[in-house]
């Protein structure tokens, strides 16, 4: 089964966001809340329903600022080596 919570890492697979690295922010039953920080704050976090992500088991343990969530997710490309646009 997969865990949808609050502080993980997720990857879009499906939309203009395409493989888009965030944060996810806050969930319901259906869908998840998604921030990068950027163009996604965390005070406007993007709605993208559960199907459409594919969580990554890293957990983000910064404070939820819009820069701590940019570091978070610039370093974890730079780890895993994916690039994103």
């Amino acid at each position: 089964m997969v865990s949808y919570c609050a502080g993980l890492f997720a990857r879009s697979l499906a939309g203009h966001d395409k493989d888009r690295v965030y944060v996810i922010v806050r969930e319901e039953e259906d869908s998840v809340y998604l921030a990068d920080g950027r163009l996604r704050t965390v005070a406007r976090p993007k709605r993208k329903n559960k199907k459409h992500v594919q969580p990554i088991q890293r957990q983000f343990d910064g404070g939820w600022s819009d820069e701590a969530v940019k570091k978070a997710i610039r370093g974890y490309i730079k780890e895993s080596g994916n690039v994103q646009e």
